[in-house]
Order: C-alpha cells, then sequence, then structure tokens
C-alpha cells in the first residue's frame, strides 16, 4: 500500500504528460497550417495554369 501511495505523490510523470499534450498541440498546429499553406499554393497554380492555357482570361498578373 505504501509503495501505491508514493506512485500518486510522484509527480515525475505529470511533466512528461504535460510535455507530450504540447508536443501533439504544436504538431496539430503545425499540420493544420500544413494544409492551409497546401491548399493556397494549388489555388495559386491552379490560377497560373488557367492563365496559360486560355491567355484571354482575366489574370490578375500583366505579361510584360
Amino acid at each position: 500500500m505504501k509503495t501505491f501511495i508514493n506512485m500518486l505523490r510522484d509527480e515525475s510523470g505529470a511533466a512528461a504528460a504535460e510535455y507530450a499534450l504540447i508536443l501533439a498541440i504544436v504538431g496539430g498546429a503545425i499540420a493544420i497550417a500544413a494544409l492551409a499553406l497546401g491548399n493556397a499554393v494549388s489555388g495559386a497554380m491552379n490560377g497560373a495554369t488557367a492563365c496559360i492555357n486560355t491567355p484571354t482570361s482575366t489574370c490578375s498578373a500583366v505579361a510584360s
């Protein structure tokens, strides 16, 4: 019983759990940012493709 009580009082594992939680949150934020950036790049590439394939379309950039 004394060993079980000592395990409950030991807080060394709590720090590891907190670091794991922080790591999971940061990892999730990075994943969401990567998805958003990928969608933005995809949209820009699709727009550039449309400008190349149909030169008469209205493109935001003017060729010089």
